[in-house]
């Protein structure tokens, strides 16, 4: 997609109705409101791995959201420790290790609805350094801006990750070629895009945003520390 946007809002929207129109969304439907999943998905988190910094990889944050559930059997598969982020970070972070899961309940473990019988809650302190991250995207640039559904959460977890003094680490998104668009605005807070893997290619971004060093707290609110108990934790 050509297009350039002048708010996050309108690429969004312009990559939902694109998706939907073309019969490319896949379900859960509509694709309007959440990180889409699309056609070509499976072949996309195949992509992923072929190449560094995916294809050496033993410990992944991977988001929850469908298109990403390809990459979250893949990682197992591929005998990686994945760390999954439970939905609006209400219970923190789960990890799921490959030396626990038999090869033939891999695809369950992976699934929200039944993540809790293979899944261990990992404390933030105890939070290994990862090798690189996988996020879910609505639009994304070959530059590696990106726009997540709007509520921040991805950002939001890089940014604990710094506050808890890990490195920065390579981040990747798997996403259908309409997903790509000329351009979007960007925000100090925004997750950088290294690697940008559709089912056809592999982009390596060439002007992602600088990464946080840490969580912005003058733009939490005090419900967000309500609602996210690990910020609270955070700060203390």
């Amino acid at each position: 997609m050509d297009a350039r946007f002048d708010t996050k809002s309108a690429a969004r929207e312009a990559v939902w109705d694109a998706l939907e129109n073309e019969g490319i969304a896949r379900f859960p439907f509509p694709p309007h409101g959440r990180i889409p999943n699309f056609e070509g998905a499976p072949a996309a988190a195949e992509r992923l791995f072929e190449q560094p910094p995916l294809a050496e990889a033993r410990r992944l944050k991977v988001n929850p959201d469908a298109p990403q559930r390809h990459v979250r059997i893949e990682a197992l598969r591929r005998g990686c420790v994945v760390f999954v982020p439970t939905p609006r970070l209400r219970g923190g972070f789960k990890q799921l290790d490959p030396t626990s899961i038999p090869d033939d309940e891999i695809k369950p473990a992976v699934s929200l609805s039944k993540m809790d019988r293979w899944a261990e809650p990992v404390a933030l302190n105890n939070l290994p350094q990862l090798d690189a991250i996988v996020t879910g995207s609505v639009a994304v640039t070959r530059e590696g801006h990106r726009c997540g559904k709007g509520e921040g959460y991805s950002d939001l977890e890089y940014a604990i990750l710094r506050e808890l003094g890990h490195d920065p680490v390579p981040v990747a998104t798997t996403v259908h070629s309409l997903q790509c668009v000329a351009s979007v605005p960007t925000d100090p807070h925004d997750l950088p895009l290294s690697q940008i893997v559709t089912p056809e290619e592999t982009i390596e971004a060439t002007d992602s945003p600088a990464p946080p060093t840490g969580i912005d707290w003058t733009a939490l609110s005090e419900a967000d520390l309500e609602e996210m108990p690990v910020l609270r934790q955070l700060r203390g």
